[in-house]
């Protein structure tokens, strides 16, 4: 059995720092000009940096800085420059696939800011442990290397070229360097700190099971998502806030997936937010609510839950067992409700007549297509208990092949033909894999947990 993959924020090779470089806006300027200014000034605190020869554990390659640069943030004595937050900016906004306005630049200094600041307490913590154990813990700059090269390969680059799209919008690889370091090394220890104590008992799997086949006849969703830590954003204000923001990005084209990585602290970060299938109580109740008043494509607005908000993507969804699904085509005659009892008489010799020609689905359209008025489709699938109630008694009588007598409605004539009739069958997990995911939900606690312990007792400043 593999726990790896379930480690919270664990790098998703190939797309989860730089897979949208190759087609990220122009360079912007990350302190003033809107995204669409035609030629925006370089931030004299941005100036981009030149790729140098990787250097040691502690210090990864370092392009020429700035002549100016201030104080951002101080975290343990150790400080955080005006220069590393707008190289963070950078990054994060090339990365994110949301194009920067003035409205959204503060949000993103903020989440620069708390992840330089989460990486400086990860990186603290973890030389105060190897100081104290005497074992390496810290990636060095070949493994930091050998991450890049994965990441690299999946777009069909080589590391130099992976740094050149950065260094070519102003991003120093000194930055990349310093976030994919932090993420290796933090995931390293609570890996091998945590994983091997974690015991998953078969208990706790056997009632996942049995919660699982109770709500086995509820329909389940294909989701993803955004979960912004409302301890992180500093309150559940700013959280809304972020979240709001956020959606508005979304709303605009940015890709979820690349949002999700940046910005999620749920651990389907590093897979792009995707929870998969998941049915009703495995998710906050506030959460279930909502999914319950989405459609297959649309995005949720903000869901404030006990920690922080959700932003909720439903990609599909499905009737839970032992529902009856039905592929329905139909031909139709449009008539109004006070049609008289002629125009009824004649729509219904033309789809008799229709009826008569198609030997069942594959040519309803074709012989409703020679009769003039009257209009075929494709109905698509639908659960028989979701259907009007005309259409209904149809759907449940016929086998699949068969085409329904007239049915009057209020807006019509209508035949209706069953192509396909099946029983649900919601999937479900096995053994192993609820053992996994219940597995990557512990540590995903136990992270943040220990990040929480950390911040409360950390000396940070802000400027």
């Amino acid at each position: 059995m593999m726990h790896a993959g379930d480690v919270p924020g664990q790098l998703a090779r190939g797309a989860t720092l730089l897979a949208l470089l190759v087609s990220t806006a122009l360079p912007f300027d990350v302190q003033a000009a809107p995204a669409r200014a035609a030629k925006p000034a370089p931030p004299a605190a941005a100036a981009p940096a030149e790729q140098a020869p990787a250097g040691s554990k502690d210090n990864a390659p370092e392009g020429p800085r700035p002549l100016s640069e201030s104080v951002a943030a101080i975290v343990n004595d150790e400080i955080i420059s005006t220069y590393d937050l707008a190289q963070r900016m950078r990054l994060l906004i090339a990365t994110s696939g949301i194009q920067p306005t003035q409205d959204t630049l503060p949000q993103f200094q903020r989440q620069a800011l708390i992840s330089l600041i989460d990486e400086h307490l990860q990186l603290h913590e973890l030389k105060r442990v190897e100081k104290q154990q005497k074992i390496s813990i810290i990636a060095t700059d070949d493994e930091v290397r050998d991450e890049l090269t994965g990441m690299a390969r999946e777009n069909n680059m080589t590391v130099d070229q992976f740094l050149d799209v950065l260094k070519a919008q102003g991003i120093g690889p000194e930055t990349l360097y310093q976030q994919v370091r932090a993420s290796v090394s933090w995931q390293r220890w609570i890996q091998g700190r945590y994983g091997s104590r974690l015991r998953i008992g078969e208990d706790q799997i056997k009632a996942t099971q049995d919660r699982l086949e109770a709500v086995a006849s509820k329909p389940q969703f294909e989701v993803s998502e955004v979960l912004l830590d409302a301890n992180r954003a500093g309150g559940m204000p700013q959280a809304m806030q972020g979240a709001q923001q956020l959606i508005a990005q979304l709303q605009q084209g940015a890709p979820f997936a690349a949002v999700a990585r940046q910005f999620s602290a749920a651990p389907t970060a590093a897979s792009g937010g995707d929870a998969g299938w998941v049915s009703p109580g495995e998710m906050p109740p506030e959460v279930d609510a909502a999914l319950e008043q989405l459609r297959p494509g649309q995005l949720s607005a903000p869901i404030p839950v006990k920690d922080g908000v959700y932003i909720i993507y439903l990609r599909n969804k499905r009737a839970g067992a032992g529902a009856t699904l039905v592929n329905l085509k139909q031909a139709a005659v449009s008539l109004p409700e006070t049609a008289s009892a002629a125009d009824v008489s004649a729509a219904r010799a033309k789809l008799m007549e229709v009826r008569a020609a198609a030997k069942g689905c594959d040519d309803l359209e074709a012989a409703a297509a020679k009769s003039p008025g009257v209009v075929a489709g494709d109905l698509g699938e639908a659960e028989i208990a979701d259907l009007a109630p005309e259409f209904r008694d149809a759907a449940q009588s016929l086998a699949p092949g068969q085409i329904s007598e007239p049915i009057r409605t209020k807006v019509g004539l209508h035949l209706v033909a069953v192509c396909g009739k099946h029983a649900s069958g919601a999937a479900t997990l096995s053994h192993d894999q609820i053992e996994n995911r219940l597995f990557g939900q512990q540590l995903a606690m136990v992270s943040r947990r220990y990040m929480r312990d950390l911040r409360n007792s950390a000396t940070i400043e802000t400027r």
